[in-house]
């Protein structure tokens, strides 16, 4: 879900919940790249960050593919980029226990992007909480941090590109 201000302003929001919009309004960066963009820096940013936010189910079986190619393009140019994705909407519950035989998919491309492509996959256990999801109900694959946002924002201190999809 994409939040404006003109819907946090009409919705009658949970007071946690209102608190959590408006963090990921402020989270998300007005200076958001893009894969081709950094390609063309004559050096390296000292990492990526992707992040992930929709409230569509079924996301990450379409979006880790061609994110798998951005970031092997990615070191292609800058071989040792730190790169990191989190994942803070709906679409993060395609990686739980649960889901792994009906998301076998998304499941299996994170674990090649940690195991192979040595990218840290993180997913918000705040948003999780309010749908009754806990952190044990990820695979060990998957790093459950307490928000998303806060992730997003402690990347991006260490000097690293936000890249926000779906765009």
């Amino acid at each position: 879900m994409n939040f404006s201000l003109p819907m946090l302003l009409t919705k009658r929001l949970p007071p946690k919940q209102l608190i959590a919009a408006v963090s990921l309004l402020i989270s998300t960066s007005l200076w958001a790249t893009d894969f081709d963009t950094i390609l063309t820096e004559k050096e390296a940013p000292a990492g990526v960050v992707i992040e992930i936010v929709s409230d569509e189910y079924g996301l990450l079986s379409d979006l880790l593919p061609t994110i798998r190619q951005d970031i092997e393009r990615l070191r292609q140019r800058f071989p040792d980029i730190p790169v990191a994705i989190v994942s803070h909407g709906t679409e993060q519950f395609d990686l739980t226990e649960k889901n792994s035989e009906t998301e076998s998919r998304a499941h299996e491309l994170t674990k090649q992007l940690v195991d192979i492509d040595k990218v840290d996959v993180h997913v918000c256990e705040t948003h999780a909480g309010w749908y009754g999801v806990m952190p044990e109900d990820f695979p060990d694959y998957v790093d459950v941090v307490p928000a998303g946002p806060v992730q997003i924002n402690d990347y991006e201190s260490m000097g690293y590109e936000l890249i926000v999809l779906p765009d």
